[in-house]
């Protein structure tokens, strides 16, 4: 039998994703995810959006729950293409993700601690920019411009 080299141990470990720096658990990322989204449903601006896109709450919550999983804590659980959902939804635009980050940051400060809720908001507004520079593709927009520096 022949024994692992220590590159050939740490190749096979799973990768530890950025969340489990900050103490993200995926009981943090469910109550994030039900919170938040329990609120987007009530919500003036984007509630008429995912109410009219949605007809399954409990399974679009679990899909939300392991993108959250796999971007955090590097689960690999989220299967799904994010992109072409987003670009297919007429009239989404810039206000819209706006709106969306604001109601999400208020979400995580409330609910998790701040360094977890700092990285929560950072992924969030990555995910973001690179939804609305995909979605301006496939319309043929400019795409818009990044406001970080």
């Amino acid at each position: 039998m022949k024994m692992m080299t220590t590159n050939e141990h740490l190749a096979r470990r799973p990768r530890a994703g950025p969340g489990e720096a900050v103490g993200v658990t995926e009981a943090m990322i469910g109550e994030v995810v039900e919170t938040f989204y329990a609120r987007v449903r009530g919500d003036a601006v984007l509630g008429p959006i995912f109410n009219g896109a949605v007809d399954d709450w409990p399974t679009h919550l679990a899909k939300l729950k392991d993108f959250w999983s796999s971007v955090l804590l590097m689960t690999g659980r989220f299967k799904g293409q994010p992109m072409a959902v987003h670009a297919a939804l007429p009239g989404i635009g810039r206000a819209h993700f706006e709106h969306w980050l604001a109601l999400f940051g208020q979400t995580v400060g409330d609910v998790c601690p701040p360094p977890a809720a700092a990285l929560f908001r950072d992924k969030a507004a990555m995910i973001a920019e690179s939804l609305q520079l995909g979605i301006a593709v496939s319309r043929g927009e400019i795409p818009p411009l990044s406001r970080r520096s």
